[in-house]
């Protein structure tokens, strides 16, 4: 049990909110005011952490607070000779199948090579052959218009190995796709060099809370907002009144700056899912309890 003095872990629960709050907060204002974000709403509709549990700081498992009473009133916590922590009986049946999921699916996204050819074509083929009035983001326009669109799906080899990006594709888009990914291929087909499997270690963070750091989960949701800005820049809408300049991968010079930028954030989310994989293996080692 490592135990965290009552300075120390208040000085980094008041850390962690502050630097969520670049996110909350803006996000906070927008639902007051009504008003969408093509890009930063992903992250808290897509992504079902609520921005109130992502500004709440929680030590991880196996980490004791002095001076900690307040987190009795979580769920979950319970007082131990060092102050309170949160009590091996929250790792139940199911809690543990999750993790065990977790761990399998990043170990295997972690033993491939990053694939960085996909240039960002599903946002593409989400309006392939759409009408106006069916377009994911209406209220802005796509910079090529829907026949120039089209005219890049039809022109260019779509890889898509993300099942929840590929789940999104137009029908006709559909069969354009190299692969048919399923929700039973995850584990087979993911790979570090996909933007939304990158985005992901943000789910799988959020998905093990309160088991693992509050630090370690804003970390990847940081990696997922910067991703999702290059995820629209090279969209094929046009952003540029939110201040996005478009990454035009219709063009050579686009896409190797895509490509560039794929291989950093691949760079990023390696060191952030060796810490997931870690935290899973040291809860997948704490003994169940005897019935």
């Amino acid at each position: 049990m490592r135990v965290l003095g009552e300075q120390e872990w208040r000085d980094r629960a008041n850390a962690h909110r502050e630097r969520v709050e670049r996110w909350t907060g803006p996000h906070r204002r927008r639902q007051r005011a009504g008003e969408k974000h093509p890009v930063m709403d992903f992250l808290f509709t897509y992504y079902s952490h609520r921005p109130s549990l992502l500004e709440r700081w929680q030590p991880g498992f196996g980490v004791a607070l002095e001076g900690g009473a307040e987190f009795l009133e979580r769920r979950g916590y319970r007082r131990v000779p060092e102050g309170v922590a949160l009590d091996p009986a929250v790792l139940t049946a199911k809690r543990r199948d999750s993790v065990r999921f977790v761990h399998g699916l990043l170990t295997a996204v972690r033993s491939r090579s990053a694939q960085l050819g996909c240039f960002g074509l599903h946002e593409w083929a989400m309006v392939y052959r759409t009408s106006p009035g069916d377009v994911r983001h209406e209220s802005w326009p796509l910079r090529l218009g829907h026949a120039g669109t089209d005219a890049v799906v039809e022109s260019m080899p779509i890889k898509c190995t993300h099942h929840d990006a590929f789940r999104f594709f137009t029908p006709p888009a559909r069969p354009l796709n190299a692969l048919q990914p399923a929700r039973e291929d995850q584990v087979a087909l993911e790979q570090p060099g996909c933007l939304h499997g990158n985005m992901d270690l943000f789910k799988w963070a959020y998905k093990l809370d309160p088991l693992v750091p509050a630090e370690l989960v804003a970390d990847c949701f940081e990696l997922a907002a910067d991703i999702r800005e290059l995820d629209m820049r090279a969209s094929p809408y046009d952003l540029a009144a939110l201040g996005y300049s478009p990454v035009a991968v219709e063009t050579p010079e686009g896409r190797a700056a895509y490509v560039r930028a794929q291989r950093e954030f691949a760079e990023r989310a390696a060191p952030l899912r060796d810490r997931l994989v870690e935290h899973c293996e040291r809860l997948l080692a704490v003994p169940q309890p005897v019935a």
